[in-house]
């Protein structure tokens, strides 16, 4: 037997017991919540590709200059 199990007055058992026995309840995610999540994710990545373009052809740009 443990150190805390010996003293009641601690009540470690009993807290984690409470957190177990209620389970947090999830809304269920709808068709409207999974589409705007994926139309977030799609702008996200759409973005970053247009960043890398533009990089990209500062780049070449630049490297147009230094050779002209």
């Amino acid at each position: 037997m443990r150190a805390l199990d010996r003293k009641p007055w601690l009540g470690y058992r009993r807290a984690m017991a409470e957190d177990r026995a209620k389970p947090k309840k999830q809304k269920p995610v709808t068709r409207e919540d999974r589409l705007k999540a994926a139309l977030k994710a799609n702008m996200g990545r759409r973005k970053a590709q247009a960043r890398a373009r533009s990089a990209d052809s500062k780049g070449l740009a630049a490297d147009n200059q230094d050779k002209g």
